[in-house]
């Protein structure tokens, strides 16, 4: 969406719920209602067991806006469309961690970054672009980061840059401060652990940092892979990772080939392994579980 997340995204409702305690009236229309949102304005295509969850998620919203029912909350809704980001934001999971599926970073690693470091090694001023979309709280983009450093040694003569973009603002504000548990780095390999720095402060007690040098290679910004992409060019590489997942085919199809768009010829699409693109139309070769080339 990030719109959505990945894996650097967010998996949507990956957790078992219970059935909650009724609070609040939560009637099968407002849940068609609220599903039709979801679609609407994230591509999310909710099923029916999904029902629980969405209760359970958004009655903090129905607590915070002193309402009494779901009916009130879709009124709510329809008459001020500002609340539709705190909807999506609600009703979004973000389950991501530091290298996932850590041969796609080996694959990236080979195949973009080191032959881009060999390049630029010998002629300085080469441009590299790479998108985390659905960066969720910001382990994707900043493993990205740590790959890059290592390979890369002039940033300072060369155009390196990761955009990083979510639908949810919540977990970009998390993001953008690059700070982190010590156990978030617990599956970090001993040669990327120089790029964090230990932090202590009052609020989060102990905890780490993500390195400046590495921080400010990454940009984040809100953005909805449902509207209008606001960026021109080409991408190098595109982590898509786990955001998919939830829209139906049509959707899929038309995000795929959106992305398709935004790659350079011979770059790099990452998807995550619960995603596939077959039964798709798009001009992607096939290389590997989850990563994809746009022909040259």
């Amino acid at each position: 969406m990030s719109a959505m997340r990945p894996g650097g995204a967010a998996n949507l409702f990956n957790e078992p719920v219970a059935t909650p305690p009724r609070e609040f009236d939560f009637s099968e229309r407002d849940f068609q209602t609220l599903m039709q949102l979801a679609y609407e304005h994230a591509g999310i295509a909710l099923s029916e067991s999904k029902q629980n969850l969405i209760y359970s998620r958004l009655s903090r919203r129905l607590r915070a806006l002193q309402l009494g029912s779901f009916h009130d909350y879709c009124q709510y809704l329809a008459a001020n469309p500002t609340e539709v980001e705190n909807f999506i934001n609600a009703i979004s999971t973000n389950h991501t961690k530091f290298f996932r599926e850590a041969h796609h970073f080996d694959h990236f690693r080979a195949q973009v970054v080191v032959p881009f470091a060999n390049e630029v090694a010998r002629k300085p001023g080469g441009r590299l672009r790479v998108w985390s979309a659905g960066c969720s709280s910001g382990e994707e983009p900043y493993t990205i980061a740590v790959v890059l450093k290592r390979d890369i040694r002039d940033f300072g003569r060369n155009d390196v840059r990761i955009l990083a973009t979510d639908i949810d603002t919540d977990v970009l504000t998390k993001a953008a401060r690059g700070e982190f548990a010590p156990s978030s780095l617990d599956e970090v390999p001993n040669a990327y652990q120089e790029y964090f720095r230990p932090l202590r402060d009052a609020r989060t007690n102990s905890s780490f940092a993500v390195a400046d040098d590495v921080k400010a290679l990454v940009t984040f910004r809100r953005l909805n892979l449902m509207e209008q992409w606001p960026f021109k060019g080409l991408f190098d590489a595109i982590f898509c990772r786990n955001v998919m997942i939830y829209f139906d085919k049509e959707t899929q199809e038309g995000v795929v080939n959106r992305l398709a768009a935004c790659l350079a010829p011979g770059g790099y699409l990452l998807v995550g392994h619960a995603e596939s693109l077959t039964g798709l139309r798009h001009p992607f070769t096939y290389v590997k579980p989850a990563v994809y080339r746009k022909p040259l």
